[in-house]
């Protein structure tokens, strides 16, 4: 805080508008925010979301050395309580300059390991919890040291977010070419690629943890379903909270949970973990983000389940501010379900039409209809990641009537395509940081 404004000022980094509620938490709680626009998003300094007081333009991932050195100076001119971002590629910058400027964080070494797959499997395993086979692969010529996995197994950029090139192979035979196909997916996308994971696939179904981290107390507050994806490509699907599992089945997910923060190294902040649960028990991190998954879903859903304003607390570990320990006990019990229906891709080609969205706006079970794909945008086919076309945030009374609400929405929403893509064009990329059927 500065002399000028009794409230805590936190940079914020690559967060779009469109998505709501991390503005609209930091307003709940007090707490200024100095955006850091997405270099493909128009932000106007004239009409600025909820809690915003003023725009910082950074090109973080095209020149990381000089945005360190612009937020340096920034800080110096008008100092800020910390730094924080919920895209997942900004992880490690967020660390590094939070870092440098003795600002609340996880560091860079846990930032590392939250956002590079190889590394956060290598230290899950040193710490003795359920990890699958894998193989970190480097290059891809030396896709031949997989081999030896349990077949199917699971091909992923080491540093990839939500579904992008994520693919199933399901033979020794297959494996090459779809490493390959991976890495090249990669490097178009990310414009490198770093190095690869292939691990034995985890059959089972699949669930979303999120969890807040103060001075290493973890508190577990939602645990949910998203689906039991087969692959090849695991396309999002949906999110239901709270999950119906049984105590016993909740405790191990706690449990493994708490100790992944401790392996990897993060001690404060917000968490959004992907697992499966082998033979519908035994949990199995997919991965673990240092951040509130889905640029924001993950506080509807959490705040939803709870009645906790999680991106408000987060953003107060972030600022230095939070004062209540958070405790490391169960998590605390529902008041109500929350869901996300991620509206799939379905085909891909020139977006046409989609229906079935605009009714949805005035639907009593619905707050949101978030839209990132439109008519004329191009869906490329998977392995690569165009983006999602839109999610449908609704809260129930539990979690079967949520189940029963995704099932009308399967029937009511349609995307149509052509084939005419000769003029391609990049589209929204909202990420979830998650992998199969992934935040």
């Amino acid at each position: 805080m500065t002399a000028d404004s009794p409230r805590p000022t936190l940079v914020l980094v690559y967060q779009r508008t469109s998505l709501p509620w991390v503005f609209e938490s930091a307003q709940r709680a007090g707490i200024d925010l100095v955006l850091v626009p997405r270099p493909d998003e128009a932000v106007s300094a004239d009409r600025l979301p909820p809690a915003v007081v003023d725009l910082l333009r950074l090109d973080v991932e095209g020149d990381p050395a000089g945005a360190l050195d612009a937020l340096r100076r920034r800080h110096e001119a008008n100092a800020f309580q910390g730094v924080v971002t919920l895209y997942d590629p900004a992880v490690p910058f967020v660390a590094e300059a939070a870092e440098l400027l003795g600002l609340p964080g996880i560091g860079r070494d846990a930032a590392l390991g939250a956002q590079d797959k190889r590394v956060m499997r290598e230290r899950l395993a040193a710490a003795g919890l359920n990890v699958p086979g894998f193989v970190r692969l480097d290059d891809p010529a030396d896709w031949e040291k997989a081999a030896r996995l349990a077949f199917p197994v699971v091909v992923k950029p080491a540093h990839g977010f939500s579904s992008l090139g994520v693919t199933k192979a399901e033979t020794p035979q297959s494996l090459k070419s779809v490493v390959d196909e991976v890495w090249q997916t990669s490097a178009n996308k990310l414009g490198r690629t770093d190095g690869l994971v292939v691990e034995e696939y985890l059959d089972g179904p699949e669930f979303a943890v999120e969890s807040l981290a103060q001075g290493g107390d973890v508190r577990v507050l939602a645990i949910g379903y998203k689906g039991d994806p087969q692959g090849p490509h695991f396309e999002e699907g949906v999110y239901r909270a709270p999950a119906a599992l049984p105590d016993a089945v909740q405790e191990s997910v706690r449990r493994e949970v708490v100790a992944a923060h401790r392996a990897l190294g993060i001690t404060d902040g917000p968490t959004h973990t992907e697992l499966r649960l082998r033979g519908g028990e035994t949990p199995y991190l997919l991965e673990m983000g240092a951040r509130i998954g889905g640029s924001g879903v993950s506080h509807y859903i959490a705040s939803g389940v709870t009645g906790i304003d999680f991106a408000a607390q987060a953003l107060r570990i972030a600022a230095g501010t939070a004062t209540e320990p958070l405790g490391s006990g169960p998590s605390p019990t529902p008041v109500a379900a929350a869901a996300n229906y991620i509206v799939p891709c379905g085909g891909s080609g020139r977006i046409t039409a989609i229906h079935g969205l605009a009714e949805l706006r005035d639907d009593p079970r619905v707050d949101h209809v978030v839209q990132m794909l439109f008519p004329g945008d191009v869906v490329r086919p998977y392995p690569d990641f165009t983006g999602y076309p839109a999610f449908v945030l609704s809260r129930h009374a539990d979690t079967a009537e949520a189940e029963e609400f995704h099932r009308f929405l399967e029937q009511s929403i349609r995307i149509d395509y052509t084939d005419d893509t000769v003029d391609t064009v990049d589209t929204d990329d909202t990420e979830d940081t998650d992998h199969e059927g992934q935040a």
